[in-house]
């Protein structure tokens, strides 16, 4: 089985390199395909070098992949560039800022290496391993939009919003993503949960980062996130 890790980046000049690492270190086949959504920092400098150095050492279970969005688009833009170069089995959604722990992988994986699961979320609120403490009201806007979320799907997810989720690339490659920035998670949960594919949740590791540290999604998000579940609940 061959996994596709996509990464959209923006602005990630310092975790950029540390997360490409620890995704190599995961010993799985796989392609790592990062998108830089318009960067203003040194980030397309680091990818450049990143895809130089991939070229003159090719490695079977690391072949990196770099895709440049002309301009800033957001993070569902990012991912339907990344998913068009898919060929791996199956997709991972990594960000770029080290909030997200590639050893989980082996464990998020199992369900679908089973033949249980067509999509695979983490979930940072049921269980797992170490997790930094921030935000009160942060994860209470999460918690209720993965309520409101479940009332439109019938699914009982404890963490919609979660970063790590994993796909059966067949399954998302027959998604007609439409939304450009976080929207994207509420979108994939509703057209999925639609065509009654096979959910499972495995609890992660979580590291969240404070807004000084770069963190981006604010709560202008949380309520796009709402308008896209409502949205795609009523859309075909």
């Amino acid at each position: 089985m061959k996994l596709s890790v996509l990464i959209p980046v923006y602005n990630e000049e310092r975790t950029l390199e540390e997360v490409v690492r620890r995704v190599r270190a995961v010993q799985l086949p796989k392609e790592i395909i990062l998108v830089d959504d318009g960067s203003k920092d040194r980030s397309r400098e680091i990818l450049a070098r990143l895809q130089k150095e991939n070229e003159h050492a090719p490695d079977p279970l690391n072949d990196v992949k770099v895709h440049l969005q002309p301009y800033n688009q957001g993070k569902g833009a990012a991912l339907k560039t990344a998913l068009a170069f898919v060929t791996g089995d199956v997709v991972i959604v990594q960000d770029a800022d080290l909030e997200y722990d590639p050893q989980d992988y082996p464990a998020l994986l199992q369900p679908i290496e089973r033949g249980l699961a067509d999509v695979v979320y983490g979930t940072r609120f049921a269980g797992g391993g170490a997790h930094r403490v921030l935000f009160f009201w942060h994860s209470m806007g999460n918690r209720m939009l993965t309520l409101i979320s479940n009332m439109l799907t019938n699914l009982n997810l404890s963490d919609m919003e979660v970063g790590y989720k994993v796909f059966r690339a067949e399954v998302l490659k027959g998604i007609q993503l439409e939304s450009s920035r976080f929207g994207f998670e509420p979108e994939i949960t509703m057209k999925l949960a639609k065509r009654r594919c096979r959910f499972y949740e495995v609890p992660i590791s979580y590291h969240g980062r404070t807004y000084e540290e770069g963190k981006k999604i604010t709560w202008r998000d949380g309520f796009s996130a709402l308008y896209c579940m409502l949205k795609f609940r009523i859309k075909d």
